[in-house]
């Protein structure tokens, strides 16, 4: 059971409960228990992502107030296990093919959640690049929004390229080329 305060945040890891994009905000349960734990989206914003895929392992910095145990840093963000490995009939990547992949910076043009796709662009290229939202879940990510600055590892799938994992922008810049 964490107990903290104001003055004293504490590291808690856990596991994603579930988180909205749409309201800004979703709950952890940690590991040790308690509380849930409540994750704003300006505090995910502040570790480079928009949104977390349920079921993603999180490590945070938590303090409590007075509305209860809140986030304040995101640590770090391991995504969710795969269950079953992905092979879809005209999508093809397993859920490890293409992960040794470059990692390059991209702009999202567009993503339905609810068609299950979208598409972006590698920064200095005009293809599109799809990325279905189980290479997104994958990823640790439940979302994505137009505009919004990604890492993406690229392989050439059926029906061109698409993404085999997304990232936070930043961590493509990061990576040695």
């Amino acid at each position: 059971m964490m107990m903290t305060n104001d003055v004293n945040p504490i590291t808690v890891s856990g596991q994603v409960k579930w988180f909205d994009p749409a309201k800004g905000f979703g709950f952890v349960v940690a590991d040790d228990g308690g509380p849930d734990i409540l994750l704003h989206a300006n505090v995910l914003r502040n570790f480079g992502q928009s949104s977390v895929a349920d079921g993603a392992h999180i490590t945070l910095t938590v303090q409590e107030t007075a509305r209860g145990s809140q986030a304040v840093e995101v640590l770090a963000i391991t995504p969710p296990e795969d269950t079953s490995p992905l092979m879809m009939e005209d999508f093809g990547p397993s859920a490890t093919e293409g992960l040794d992949a470059p990692l390059v910076p991209a702009r999202v043009k567009w993503f339905d959640k609810g068609k299950g796709f979208g598409f972006a662009n590698v920064f200095g290229k005009h293809e599109d690049i799809f990325i279905h939202v189980e290479v997104l879940r994958r990823s640790g990510l439940a979302d994505l929004q137009p505009g919004e600055a990604v890492g993406l590892r690229v392989i050439d799938g059926k029906r061109g390229q698409m993404a085999a994992q997304v990232t936070a922008w930043d961590a493509a810049l990061r990576e040695p080329q």
